[in-house]
């Protein structure tokens, strides 16, 4: 005994003496590093997220799962208001006035995908007034004077409209190419945002502000989302999107 508080001091230089005993301790030691090196391995990834002016047929890669919920809400936040940052780059502006700005989507849909917004802050369709009547009308005639600027010499065909519950804040008309040729088109919920009835037509709504003075949207729309995949120029059923990728080049304009 070396002194009253530390009987065991003793005995534990005797034990440490022991070759099995020793390995079995560096062992231990080493397999707790390692889970700590695995457990931390993810956080050091690099992002994947496309960036402002790179290559539109990459497309975003959701972060870890395992990323704790107030990461995860902050991100979220971020990115729903990623249009406003958008809007004020030079790069990704197409074309611009003293009341819009006319920017390409940063995961594309289709081969030609635009969105264009007002300079005012308007925050969604629930927003909009009569008074935002002319303003509707002028981001409709820029869309269209983007796709034949742009497009015109192409056999596509296009639809300019608006989601019904929009996933970006800021108000922003969608003007898209029906070839829906694109990298970025992953999933259901993709592909019938913009082929059911979730996707509201700019005439659409134009026209229903200037009756009802402002835009209505029914109930039930998340549920649009959901839909099986059909195709939106024959209306034949696929099982995928793979398969309704390929069923795709059918209808494209030669």
């Amino acid at each position: 005994m070396v002194n009253e508080l530390y009987p065991y001091i003793v005995e534990f230089e005797e034990e440490a003496k022991s070759p099995g005993l020793e390995t079995h301790r560096k062992r231990k030691r080493s397999g707790s590093s390692d889970s700590v090196e695995r457990d931390a391995a993810p956080e050091a990834e690099p992002s994947t997220a496309l960036q402002p002016g790179s290559n539109s047929s990459q497309c975003f890669v959701p972060p870890n799962k395992e990323t704790d919920a107030s990461t995860k809400k902050e991100s979220l936040g971020h990115w729903s208001q990623g249009l406003k940052i958008s809007m004020q780059d030079p790069k990704m502006q197409v074309y611009k006035d003293e009341q819009v700005v006319v920017i390409k989507d940063k995961y594309p849909k289709a081969r030609h995908h635009w969105l264009v917004l007002p300079w005012a802050s308007i925050s969604s369709l629930k927003a909009v007034t009569r008074e935002h009547l002319e303003l509707l009308k002028h981001m409709h005639a820029v869309g269209e004077k983007v796709i034949a600027d742009v497009a015109g010499s192409s056999k596509l065909r296009f639809r300019l409209g608006y989601h019904a519950i929009p996933s970006m804040s800021h108000v922003h008309l969608h003007v898209i190419s029906q070839d829906f040729d694109s990298p970025c088109l992953k999933n259901k919920k993709h592909w019938n945002s913009f082929n059911t009835e979730y996707f509201l037509e700019s005439q659409a709504v134009i026209a229903m502000v200037q009756e009802a003075g402002r835009v209505t949207v029914r109930d039930g729309m998340p549920e649009l989302l959901k839909l099986p995949l059909r195709c939106h120029e024959c209306q034949q059923l696929l099982p995928s999107i793979p398969q309704l990728k390929e069923h795709l080049r059918k209808h494209w304009p030669e």
